[in-house]
């Protein structure tokens, strides 16, 4: 039998992420062409604020209208920092990650999302720079529905201290987003106008 808030929750969240969609579309329309270059820059100066380095950053590679951090990926390496990005090994798993810097080659991989090839180092990422639906103001975002995010920061974070950065347009914030208790927050957020943190 299934608890009603649990599926009223879900139900709200199918709603968001028609909306979300939308939006983030929208906005890729828009600023997609400026979006990356100014996000890179924004990250670039907020790293120092983070942690001290040489840090290990794990992006993403954009598929669809998701904002391109490929651009700040180059500068985060120029700058000195090891980059990765993320393999799904399954469904219900976390998420892993390899070492990557731009230039190296891709393969296509689950959801022909582009990743590095298997013989590409496993590493542990200091800050994960995270894509969304949309983010509201308390640092919480929407995702696809695949838990694939919620899980590896839940995994990460019992691990070692762990930063998780979303990557999005401003346009895709709300003031609040319907969330569960496996849902994992963010500690800070990333726009064309700039890195904040959630209150």
């Amino acid at each position: 039998m299934t608890d009603p808030d649990v599926d009223l929750i879900a139900q709200a969240k199918q709603a968001a992420r028609v909306r979300a969609r939308e939006a983030r579309a929208l906005c890729h329309a828009e600023r997609g062409a400026t979006a990356a270059a100014l996000i890179a820059t924004h990250l670039l100066s907020l790293l120092p604020d983070l942690r001290p380095g040489p840090l290990t950053i794990a992006g993403y590679h954009p598929k669809g209208d998701e904002v391109n951090v490929l651009p700040a990926l180059s500068a985060i390496a120029a700058a000195g920092h090891a980059t990765a990005l993320p393999v799904v090994t399954g469904r219900a798993w976390p998420l892993i990650f390899r070492l990557w810097r731009p230039g190296h080659p891709l393969v296509p991989g689950a959801f022909r999302i582009m990743e590095p090839m298997d013989e590409a180092p496993l590493v542990q990422p200091d800050i994960v720079l995270v894509p969304l639906l949309a983010f509201d103001q308390s640092g919480f975002r929407l995702g696809y529905g695949g838990g694939f995010y919620d899980r590896t920061l839940e995994v990460l974070r019992a691990e070692a201290p762990v930063l998780a950065v979303g990557i999005g347009y401003a346009g895709q914030g709300v003031d609040k987003l319907p969330i569960d208790a496996y849902d994992q927050k963010l500690d800070w957020i990333a726009t064309e106008q700039g890195a904040w943190r959630p209150s």
